[in-house]
């Protein structure tokens, strides 16, 4: 794929106006699907987790989810939006073969939830207003492997497998209104705003939002015109961005690229684009359909959704607090400085942080591990640090260290084990022996080895001079693998070397 050419961020900026608009797809954790009594859960066997009203089958007829609905208006309300009286389903007319019924179960003039607002904290502490135009239901499609080609696509593979274990599980799709005077940080708030959403999604407890499991997506949308122009200009979406860190390349990529060609004479043209994470890079889609493209029509075979305002009351008072109220709570009770949970927070590493605390683990030893190590692996292997391994596992992690069964060298050891796949910290430490020798005689037995291999650097000890020890319990680390406390080896080198 040949790369684009792109303009100077900076230079981009000069010359034109960045709009942005999002599209977040949040798949809502029910036990069912939105339309049937199907399973809803991840990984299970192709094509396995299905009915005939998955597959669209002649005579099968959907039934809405009751969970589904009451999960999408606590979202709406915790969007800030107004819920519908009453809101009505409609069929989302277009072909794929993902989509077994030839049409998609969505809302469309009647969604659920509209006229929100929400709240996005930058790095810097200030606060951007995203306005929501609309949350609304629908069902997902199945999933298309390509086989065949090289990169995963359709162009140029050999053959595609459908599984519909996917088809028809239950989202909420929230639509922004365009958002103007972004500028410079744009990519930013990109990333912000999918990163609240998240938070959201996780507080409320309706959705695993594992971007790297499609539980949650982004479509961002993007357009330039040029500086002083009222009217908008053309805008191109980039399809289904599963990690925060993606999110924010895309926008800043798309940008690059618009203004490239707007400034020299070009068009945009109205596009769907993918996000390439290997080359950093979007490539071309579809062209991008209009609503009336979709021949929607109300959906005949479902009522109008009508909920009581007793039930809009009881979700409203179950809400959790806003993202950025919960986050000045957290800092306070875990007492880290601005720095710490600034740190954290731009990795998108509240909520990592937050349960490995809840599961035990002591907060500036949460926070240690998940914007150190894990962080580094993270990066150097081009993922979110949350994907990389469970809080959970994390705490369990501390706990051995805390109890001195590892040392920070080899947790770190037993880590990489861990994001491997080889078991649970304890099943690590015991597959590869990675344990600390807490036995003195072993490592008095080292000591003295290596106090008699050197006896010029034990006769300096004697004289005094105890920074000499430093030799010695380097050979006995090495002797023992690293699998020494090196602050008591250094207690027992002392005592050993003062003896008669």
């Amino acid at each position: 794929m040949a790369r684009d050419e792109l303009m100077d961020f900076d230079e981009a900026l000069e010359r034109f106006e960045p709009v942005l608009g999002f599209e977040v797809h949040v798949e809502l954790n029910t036990k069912t699907k939105m339309f049937s009594s199907a399973p809803n859960f991840f990984g299970g066997e192709p094509n396995t987790n299905i009915t005939p009203v998955d597959l669209g089958l002649p005579g099968s007829l959907p039934v809405v989810n009751g969970q589904a609905v009451r999960y999408s208006i606590s979202l709406g309300l915790a969007l800030g939006c107004s819920i519908a009286e009453s809101s009505r389903f409609a069929r989302k007319n277009y072909f794929y073969p993902d989509l077994a019924k030839n049409y998609q179960i969505s809302q469309f003039d009647e969604p659920i939830a509209f006229d929100g607002q929400v709240d996005v904290e930058l790095s810097d502490g200030r606060i951007i207003t995203v306005p929501i135009e609309r949350a609304h239901m629908e069902e997902d499609a199945g999933k298309l492997t390509h086989v065949g080609g090289a990169t995963g696509r359709i162009q140029g593979a050999e053959y595609s497998l459908v599984d519909y274990n996917r088809a028809g599980v239950p989202l909420v799709e929230i639509v922004t209104r365009p958002i103007f005077g972004a500028e410079k940080d744009a990519p930013e708030i990109a990333k912000a705003y999918v990163a609240t959403i998240r938070d959201i999604v996780i507080a409320l407890g309706i959705s695993d939002a594992r971007m790297e499991r499609g539980n949650l997506r982004c479509d961002a949308n993007v357009s330039l015109r040029p500086r002083g122009q009222e009217k908008l200009g053309t805008r191109t979406e980039t399809k289904n961005v599963n990690s925060l860190r993606s999110v924010e390349r895309a926008v800043r990529y798309e940008i690059q690229r618009q203004a490239a060609i707007l400034a020299k004479g070009g068009t945009i043209t109205q596009e769907t684009r993918h996000w390439h994470e290997d080359t950093g890079a979007t490539s071309a889609g579809r062209p991008k359909s209009d609503a009336d493209d979709y021949r929607y029509f109300p959906e005949p075979d479902l009522l109008p959704v009508v909920p009581s305002r007793a039930l809009i009351e009881e979700l409203r008072a179950a809400l959790p607090e806003p993202p950025a109220a919960r986050r000045r709570r957290l800092k306070a009770e875990w007492a880290f400085t601005d720095l710490e949970f600034q740190d954290i927070g731009n990795a998108g590493l509240v909520a990592s942080v937050e349960q490995t605390i809840a599961a035990g683990a002591a907060p500036q030893s949460a926070r240690k591990w998940w914007s150190g190590e894990i962080s580094r692996l993270a990066n150097a292997r081009e993922v979110d640090a949350a994907t990389l391994v469970s809080p959970e596992h994390v705490a369990q992690l501390v706990s051995l260290v805390e109890a001195g069964t590892l040392t920070d060298r080899l947790a770190r050891q037993v880590l990489e084990g861990v994001i491997d796949g080889e078991g649970s910290p304890q099943e690590v430490v015991d597959a590869r022996g990675l344990a600390v020798v807490s036995d003195d005689g072993a490592l008095i037995a080292a000591i003295d080895e290596a106090l008699a291999a050197q006896p010029d650097v034990l006769a300096k000890i004697r004289d005094g001079k105890v920074q000499a020890a430093g030799a010695v319990i380097g050979a006995v680390m090495k002797a023992m693998r690293g699998q020494a406390d090196a602050a008591r080896v250094r207690e027992l080198v002392l005592e050993r070397a003062s003896a008669e």
